[in-house]
């Protein structure tokens, strides 16, 4: 069994977490991959002695691997997908942040849960991607699981966004950006700036703006195998896009075009655990004195 596991820093959960993965090691015989700067911070503050590999890039992984464990919140899990791409690798989160709709395995009994996971016990839910594609950008992978958006840079004023479906005009939005948000993004980014929450398993995509001048402007759901083309003007030069966590710097008025994904990541999930249950737990639905 191969189990590749990456997080962006060392902290003092770490130690204790890779505790109990590597006490499956002789019983289940896993061989470990670390990811190159993590495994860096990690002997650097801690004197554990494991023995295990060493991956850096995407190259360095193949679908022989039976598993991606994140360390960390979402944001962790959200750049695991750049090592994972298209290898169809099944990639679980160890929560060990703020909220977690992604990363949703907590610490509490946590051994007991990652052996049901290194058991196979567990089910793996296909999340939709979206993919940009600029002028004249070389970038390979422009790919985002939660959110793509843009917004305004260096300046206070408000951007210009045109929006065409499938070729069609939709709108041309004057607020501080716009957001095109997968199910699985919708209770992120856009969920704060007034966005709807989607079901994973639907097939749909929503445009939320940010901070709209026009009031009667509303968030919109449109089918995923829509095709989005942005572009944006403004007082400034350029532009902020955004791909989850990763920003880049565009000119305005090249033309941004999004669309899904021609594969999926594979999120696991032990069974007890659901979408709904999760949305209960993190945004307190029930909280309510008459449902005692």
């Amino acid at each position: 069994m191969k189990i590749a596991i990456y997080s962006q820093h060392a902290e003092k959960h770490s130690n204790s977490i890779l505790l109990e993965l590597f006490s499956f090691n002789k019983k289940y015989k896993i061989d470990f991959f670390l990811e190159k700067q993590f495994e860096k911070e990690l002997v650097k503050d801690s004197k554990l002695k494991f023995n295990y590999n060493i991956f850096s890039k995407h190259k360095d992984l193949d679908n022989s691997f039976d598993l991606m464990i994140t360390i960390g919140g979402d944001g962790t899990l959200l750049r695991s997908i750049s090592f994972v791409r298209d290898l169809e690798i099944p990639i679980i989160g160890i929560n060990t942040g703020r909220l977690g709709f992604l990363a949703t395995l907590n610490q509490d009994l946590l051994k007991p849960k990652l052996e049901k996971i290194i058991k196979g016990e567990y089910k793996i839910e296909e999340r939709t991607l979206l993919e940009v594609k600029i002028d004249e950008e070389k970038d390979d992978f422009l790919i985002a699981l939660n959110e793509i958006s843009v917004g305004r840079k260096n300046t206070t004023s408000m951007i210009k966004i045109k929006t065409n479906l499938d070729g069609e005009f939709l709108n041309s939005y004057w607020a501080d950006g716009l957001i095109v948000s997968t199910p699985t993004g919708s209770t992120g980014y856009s969920l704060s700036c007034g966005g709807p929450i989607m079901s994973p398993q639907s097939q749909t995509l929503a445009l939320t703006p940010i901070a709209p001048h026009n009031l009667n402007a509303r968030p919109i759901i449109i089918a995923d195998n829509t095709e989005i083309e942005l572009s944006v003007s403004g007082r400034e030069d350029f532009h902020l896009l955004s791909l989850d966590s990763r920003i880049i710097s565009l000119k305005n008025e090249k033309s941004i075009i999004i669309k899904k994904a021609n594969f999926k990541i594979m999120i696991a999930h032990l069974f007890e655990d659901n979408f709904y249950k999760t949305l209960r737990n993190k945004l307190l639905w029930g909280e309510d004195k008459r449902n005692i």
